[in-house]
């Protein structure tokens, strides 16, 4: 056993007293002992439950004749870092997060790991740490938080940010905002759109490395707390026979949960994730297959923020499952791939169905024949940007329009809630890359501040940005190269024509090609002066958003 390391032989007794300091028994420490690494904190939403989720998890592990130590990582609440310096470190914290269990992981070498988790960053950077870390372990997520309700109609939070813009229009007053507010969060879990946390966490079903059901059952479910003893027991299986993350998710894993993302039209910000994933597992990786699989998967569910359904009607429906079903009818999925279950993706797929057409659409009647997010290129994307193209309207599926340009997410809200931006204008907000943000904010507030003052189906934005999972309309982000790296979306000047066309799947400045080469060669690009600091240390290593904004390794400066 791995553990043997630190409690095997006379010259670990010191080792061994240690762990008798924890309370720990001669039994307890001669059996299995299993790293529980858990996100729990009263900071968010979605992990303010994880206890619950980690005690379950404890007592499936003893169930099993392990001894579970359960240790902690950080998270950070994309809801309550927007708009402020808090988004800069968002996605920074998925290294910080990865790097935190790896640390503690190899400090204590366990035989087996379970990750719980939750939230955007979080379960992301627990997946980093499992590829990297190679012991038997799998992924438990904190759940789905359920839908609000208001008028009748279900709501969440991308409902409130919608209802500033509404209140700054003169739509609703002080008290319709009041009562939206208090009513679209309900209680623990995961925002309950198909926003990156509860897309993430449904990947990890297709990517083979957490439990069916782990990715739709609610927070509040107990369900949930039933799934989390199996993953317990589970961890201690997997033990047995000595079956590690890299014996089980492969390209073909990564295949699968491209294609389920496409099918279910998740989060933009998994072209981020996945990418960074495949590189702790040393599987290649590029983000040209989206767009490959794009033109093959059908979008088939229409969850928020796109649609009216949540991730609770998906988990009704089938859950994940009942996805895998779906893709695999299109002839898209790779059946032999594995899955901590001991089953193949392909026999989970067999043994499931939709309960529900309308939430799981049959692939003779998709809510769009083509998959829920597109890569572009062109002279403003060299490298590819990203767009969750299920949420783009026909009527600006081909665009040409003047740039409106802004150095600052915030600033542009504030313009775009002041009246300043008009039907038919490009927004471009730059600088809030991976390196020039830095930490490559979320474009949330300025996507529903659109939405808030009725222009989502008529004005494009693009950004080498990110956008939250809860965005939607014909917004681009992930630019490559970013302003930071001298691409031509620091050269765009107010006034100039901007052009996209999401059929041909292109993204173009028209002016001159000699004109964008002497704008570039006269560019200042704009740093910020960020010292010795974190997010420092972070522009400085950080690679562009095509790569899944991993850090440069060792020896390739």
């Amino acid at each position: 056993m791995r553990s043997d390391r630190m409690k095997k032989g006379v010259e670990r007794a010191p080792h061994r007293s240690l762990l008798k300091a924890l309370g720990l028994t001669d039994t307890e420490i001669a059996q299995p002992i299993i790293g529980v690494a858990s996100s729990a904190s009263e900071v968010i939403p979605g992990h303010m439950h994880l206890k619950t989720i980690e005690d379950a998890v404890k007592a499936g592990i003893r169930m099993a004749g392990g001894t579970p130590m359960a240790f902690s990582t950080i998270g950070i609440c994309d809801g309550l870092a927007m708009d402020h310096q808090g988004m800069y470190f968002s996605l920074p914290s998925r290294d910080v997060i990865a790097d935190s269990v790896e640390v503690v992981a190899t400090g204590t070498p366990f035989d087996g790991i379970v990750f719980i988790s939750n939230c955007d960053k979080i379960t992301p950077g627990m997946l980093m740490a499992m590829g990297r870390l190679n012991v038997p372990s799998l992924l438990i997520s904190g759940g789905p938080m359920m839908a609000g309700v208001y008028d009748g109609k279900p709501i969440d939070l991308v409902s409130v940010f919608e209802a500033v813009g509404s209140y700054s229009k003169g739509e609703i007053d002080m008290k319709e905002l009041k009562t939206i507010e208090n009513n679209a969060c309900p209680g623990a879990g995961s925002c309950s759109g198909l926003f990156t946390a509860n897309s993430m966490n449904a990947l990890s079903e297709a990517l083979g490395v957490s439990l069916p059901g782990n990715g739709t059952i609610p927070a509040v479910d107990s369900a949930r707390i039933r799934l989390a003893k199996e993953t317990g027991m589970q961890v201690m299986r997997l033990v047995d026979r000595d079956l590690k993350p890299r014996d089980i998710v492969t390209a073909d894993s990564f295949h699968n949960a491209v294609a389920v993302d496409l099918a279910m039209g998740g989060s933009t910000n998994t072209t981020l994730h996945l990418p960074a994933i495949a590189d702790s597992f040393d599987i290649p990786f590029s983000i040209d297959l989206f767009d490959k699989l794009s033109k093959k998967v059908f979008h088939l569910c229409n969850l928020s923020p796109v649609g009216d359904h949540h991730i609770e009607d998906l988990h009704r429906a089938g859950g994940v499952s009942a996805l895998l079903n779906r893709v695999q009818n299109l002839g898209v999925l790779n059946e032999e791939a594995l899955s901590v279950s001991f089953k193949s993706i392909g026999e989970i797929a067999s043994a499931s169905e939709s309960s529900n057409s309308e939430v799981i659409r049959p692939i003779d009647k998709p809510y769009h024949s083509e998959g829920g997010i597109a890569v572009l290129y062109g002279n403003l994307a060299e490298n590819g940007a990203i767009v969750k193209i299920a949420g783009v309207s026909d009527q600006i599926r081909e665009h040409s329009g003047p740039a409106v340009v802004y150095n600052d997410g915030e600033l542009a809200s504030k313009e775009i809630l002041a009246g300043k931006i008009k039907k038919g204008d490009v927004v471009v907000i730059r600088y809030e890359g991976p390196k020039g943000g830095p930490g490559m904010r979320e474009m949330l507030s300025p996507t529903a501040a659109l939405v808030g003052m009725g222009l989502i189906e008529d004005v494009v934005l693009i950004t080498d940005g990110r956008f939250s999972g809860g965005s939607t309309g014909a917004v681009i982000g992930h630019l490559s190269p970013e302003a930071a790296e001298g691409g031509v979306i620091a050269v765009v000047n107010k006034g100039d024509t901007i052009k996209v066309d999401f059929n041909k799947r292109t993204l173009n400045l028209d002016i001159p090609e000699e004109e964008i080469k002497n704008r570039l060669a006269n560019l200042e690009i704009k740093r910020k002066d960020l010292g010795n600091s974190f997010l420092g240390r972070y522009s400085h290593f950080v690679q562009s958003a095509y790569t899944g904004a991993v850090l440069r390794r060792p020896g390739n400066e």
